[in-house]
């Protein structure tokens, strides 16, 4: 059973039923007592456990649901996730969907971080499949540069290389919050390849420049690459008065 205390919030007032099964199967998932791919105790026998009535912990197992922690099998009953940092963290990129200015400036720092690090432990970590995917995605970019008339071929392929880099860092954790970012960053890199001039060109450059740092297997320099070419993202967010590019439309990068 819930005790008094676990009933109650951070603040101390009373939690919704909801929120109690929330972290009751949060509590149990880093206790051990629940672990990835098991199935949940019947739903009456969790109940009694957790100290609550049905409909609350059905409200709840459907939210874990929604985040990806918990699932429902036809005819088997529910039960935890693998928990993939993939599938977790997919609400961050609801959250990052959602930013406008200012708020979205913060979020291009904080990707650059994550980024820059990626880069790093690439030059650490690629392997050889790692290298030819940039290589491709980076001749994709180029073949689609060609084509002013269709930026979205090229910010598919622009998004492609972030990705693999961070892939490459050997890190899924960092790999899923980089990608996290991707939503968001295609409207805008769609927008900068239009109204910028020359910003596919220089792309393609500091990507080359981030490409062979990782194939040299030098961190540092592979770090101030994609920081150096990251901080030109932030440049054209921010936009030369402060008031940053319009909604949605931030960045190629």
């Amino acid at each position: 059973m819930v005790d008094e205390d676990r009933a109650r919030g951070e603040r101390g007032g009373p939690r919704s039923q909801t929120d109690v099964v929330v972290e009751g199967i949060k509590r149990m998932l880093a206790e051990g007592v629940l672990r990835p791919n098991q199935k949940l105790p019947v739903e009456a026998d969790l109940a009694r456990e957790l100290g609550v009535s049905r409909g609350p912990l059905r409200e709840a197992v459907r939210a874990l649901s929604l985040m990806g922690v918990l699932e429902s099998r036809q005819g088997a009953g529910t039960y935890v996730t693998a928990l993939d940092s993939s599938v977790l963290l997919t609400p961050m990129a609801f959250l990052v969907d959602l930013q406008r200015q200012p708020g979205a400036q913060a979020l291009h720092a904080v990707r650059r971080l994550l980024e820059t690090e990626a880069a790093g432990l690439a030059a650490l970590h690629a392997d050889d499949e790692h290298l030819a995917g940039l290589r491709a995605a980076l001749e994709d970019s180029t073949d689609a540069a060609r084509d002013v008339s269709d930026p979205h071929a090229f910010v598919e392929a622009d998004i492609r290389f972030h990705d693999l880099v961070a892939t490459a860092s050997g890190n899924p954790v960092l790999a899923s919050l980089v990608h996290a970012f991707a939503g968001r960053t295609a409207r805008a890199r769609v927008w900068r390849a239009i109204a910028e001039e020359g910003a596919l060109e220089r792309t393609l450059q500091e990507h080359r420049a981030i490409l062979r740092a990782v194939q040299e297997r030098d961190p540092d320099r592979a770090r101030l690459r994609m920081g150096h070419h990251l901080l030109a993202v932030e440049d054209f967010v921010a936009g030369p008065d402060g008031s940053g590019a319009p909604d949605g439309a931030d960045e190629v990068g």
